[in-house]
């Protein structure tokens, strides 16, 4: 039996009215709550998402703008860009105050250090034992130690054969010059990579070899530059900055390393052996932010394969037949159909 409601017309319209704001409020409420919900949940979204950034910090021992520097500065400021990392760097650190700078950044709660430890690898290797939970990804001319100290280095000695090819076949003189910073292995390599891929193109090709004993002395570098000029080198492998300036003024060819300075040196410089940093960097980061980062030797990430090296070549520059055969054994090393040689010992002049 259904309860009689007595009411009349201008009562029941009232209450219906009533009942439709209530309805109206109810609905107004629970969009604005759905919406500070939404608003929320995209704070919470952008919170996490920043919370995974992975703290990076380099310790670097000269200004950024140096080649081999720059091109870890450049890898990590891509990530950076790329929202991966949370990115700081110190530059032009002493060696005497990089052990106190890595355990600075370590006490700071940065989860990957990246730098460069030539010269201080005792000190390096010891901060690196006390902080266990930090990962360490260093350039190294020594190996990885557990389990937290991963080492890299610049491995382009491929492009640096190929770049060898193209100066083989174009020095008139046969005799090519070489400066170079230090007598290390990772200068050695790419210097001997460099040679022999001049003598296959030109077994009578000859070399004068310099090490000034600075990463970076301009003048000094020119200086030698000029002597190996006046004794008849007609092409100059530019491991340091400075040598592409002195074959400016001379007006002979030159050779680059590292990065590609053709833009600064119009119609001098003929090829350049590149390094290309993020490969090794995207995976260090990568790892640390899976939780799997444990001491490796990054090393492979400089190959050509990896994406790591490249020859950058001005044709403008460089005979038609050698573009092709250099772009022919390019292809060979990148289809693992020809492996350049690895000589870390010092190089020296031909007699």
């Amino acid at each position: 039996m259904r309860e009689k409601i007595d009411c009349s017309v201008k009562k029941c319209s009232a209450s219906r009215k009533k009942q439709e704001r209530i309805m109206k409020n109810t609905s107004i409420t629970r969009r604005v709550m759905l919406a500070a919900a939404v608003a929320a949940s995209a704070l919470m979204t952008a919170g996490a998402a920043a919370a995974e950034k992975v703290k990076v910090a380099a310790i670097y021992t000269l200004p950024v703008e140096q080649q081999w520097i720059s091109r870890i500065h450049k890898a990590l400021n891509t990530a950076a860009d790329r929202g991966d990392i949370v990115y700081a760097f110190s530059e032009n650190v002493a060696n005497t105050d990089y052990e106190r700078v890595m355990r600075e950044y370590a006490e700071q709660g940065v989860q990957l250090i990246v730098g460069e430890v030539f010269g201080l690898e005792r000190a390096a290797r010891k901060v690196a034992k006390d902080y266990p939970d930090t990962a360490f990804l260093m350039g190294s001319s020594f190996g990885p130690v557990a389990p937290n100290f991963s080492v890299f280095d610049n491995w382009i000695h491929e492009p640096s054969y190929l770049t060898g090819m193209v100066a083989g076949a174009a020095t008139e003189s046969n005799v090519i010059g070489m400066v170079g910073g230090y007598a290390i292995p990772e200068v050695n390599r790419l210097m001997h990579a460099f040679m022999d891929g001049a003598r296959s193109v030109n077994p009578d090709v000859r070399f004068i070899v310099n090490f000034i004993d600075s990463w970076y002395d301009p003048p000094k570098a020119k200086e030698s530059a000029f002597a190996m000029m006046d004794a008849g080198a007609d092409v100059m492998y530019a491991e340091r900055f400075g040598v592409s300036d002195a074959a400016v003024e001379r007006g002979v060819k030159a050779v680059g390393n590292v990065i590609d300075t053709s833009g600064d040196y119009p119609g001098t410089i003929v090829a350049s052996a590149l390094w290309h940093m993020e490969a090794t960097i995207d995976k260090a980061i990568a790892n640390v932010a899976g939780g799997s980062f444990e001491a490796a030797d990054y090393g492979q990430y400089s190959f050509m394969a990896y994406g790591g090296g490249s020859l950058v070549l001005d044709e403008s520059l460089v005979a038609p037949e050698t573009v092709a055969a250099v772009r022919a054994k390019e292809a060979e090393i990148l289809d693992g159909l020809f492996r350049v040689n690895v000589n870390d010992d010092r190089p020296v002049s031909d007699n």
